[in-house]
């Protein structure tokens, strides 16, 4: 049990790492995973919300979210406080990106990219 907890913590460092890195647009990374990947067309699905500057930081925040519920489940063996006050801010974040991926996923499809 112990190997599965230690490896949902470090699946959540790495992910909120990721998420920050992209967010911040480190060492440029963010603009390359747009200019590689959200910009493209994924088979038959013109590229959308995420490939805009606003739609990038929104799914970054998302990848943040699950790393830090995550971070909160393989934390709650050990500092309970702590994993709950992650949990309960990661479900958060991911509520209020999910709700704005959504919307400008919508916007992007309607007057198209």
């Amino acid at each position: 049990m112990l190997g599965i907890v230690a490896f949902v913590l470090v699946i959540g460092i790495l992910l909120t790492l990721a998420g920050v890195v992209l967010l911040l647009n480190l060492f440029g990374a963010g603009d390359y995973v747009i200019r590689t990947v959200t910009s493209k067309y994924l088979g038959s699905l013109p590229p959308g919300f995420a490939a805009s500057k606003r739609g990038f930081r929104v799914y970054a925040a998302l990848v943040i979210a699950v790393g830090l519920v995550c971070l909160g489940i393989g934390l709650v063996g050990s500092w309970l406080p702590v994993a709950a006050g992650l949990l309960v801010i990661g479900a958060v974040v991911f509520g209020i990106a999910s709700v704005m991926a959504i919307t400008g996923e919508v916007e992007t499809s309607r007057h198209g990219h």
